[in-house]
């Protein structure tokens, strides 16, 4: 991933609500949480942990930051957290922060709720690893109520995909996809070494399940839901925009953030 010439957008941008929105206030909650871990970090240790579990990398994307972890969370969707040190210089007692900034051609489709609590995830995760901790959560093969409801909510729009919808998903999404006798399979590498599998059934409807060997040893099963559902609204959004002419269902219109839907002039569909 290449930053040049790349346009970043802050999430107030792209929450697009004229004033001060909540997702901004999570993000800097974040980062005065989070910075003390990276003040005396060892450099090489972290552009380890960030390029083997992360699947990320470290570089610099020209904020004046001492350093930037920079990963895709899909294709054309980029996330980016600019790490500046300049010492207790105000008297209040934070030492450094943490700036995060979005880019790709794709990223003011996803919703800023999507974005700052996929940080929030990132960070979670960096801390574990940075203090050799394994996850706390372990139930994988057990659905929370949210995911239960996801579930039944997002089922409708896959009934939409076509077989020759096939490669452009693929590629949309990054991840494998192949049809069934009666859906879709779709897997995706979420992180390193850790999967995501949606699957589809006319009849069955829509199923998820999670696998990879660092799956119990990187993340904790709460956030690998969420990341599953960051995934199928994702696939909510190809759906929605390939599909646009055609009369969907209300959920798809609710996937994207809301400068986009501006953008689209959806804001009578959204409920």
């Amino acid at each position: 991933m290449s930053t040049e010439k790349r346009k970043f957008w802050t999430i107030g941008q792209i929450d697009a609500t004229g004033v001060r929105g909540p997702h901004e206030k999570e993000l800097e909650d974040i980062s005065k949480a989070k910075y003390p871990l990276f003040v005396d970090i060892d450099r090489n240790k972290l552009k380890k942990i960030v390029t083997e579990d992360l699947g990320g990398k470290i570089e610099n994307i020209g904020f004046s930051e001492d350093w930037a972890i920079n990963i895709e969370m899909f294709p054309e969707v980029y996330i980016h957290m600019a790490y500046s040190y300049f010492g207790d210089e105000f008297g209040d007692g934070i030492e450094a922060e943490f700036k995060f900034y979005f880019s790709g051609e794709r990223v003011t489709w996803i919703p800023g709720e999507d974005s700052a609590t996929y940080m929030d995830i990132v960070m979670d995760f960096l801390e574990r690893k940075i203090k050799g901790r394994e996850p706390f959560e372990k139930n994988y093969d057990k659905k929370t109520e949210l995911m239960e409801k996801v579930l039944v909510q997002r089922r409708e729009p896959f009934d939409l995909l076509k077989e020759d919808d096939k490669d452009s998903l693929e590629k949309f999404l990054g991840a494998r996809v192949w049809k069934t006798t009666g859906g879709w399979r779709i897997k995706r590498e979420m992180f390193p070494k850790i999967f995501i599998e949606i699957k589809w059934d006319k009849q069955k409807g829509l199923d998820i399940a999670f696998s990879g060997d660092n799956l119990s040893k990187n993340l904790n099963s709460y956030h690998a839901e969420l990341v599953g559902i960051f995934t199928i609204n994702h696939i909510l959004r190809f759906i929605t925009i390939k599909y646009e002419n055609k009369e969907l269902p209300d959920i798809c219109y609710i996937m994207f953030s809301r400068m986009f839907t501006k953008e689209k002039n959806w804001e009578h569909r959204r409920t």
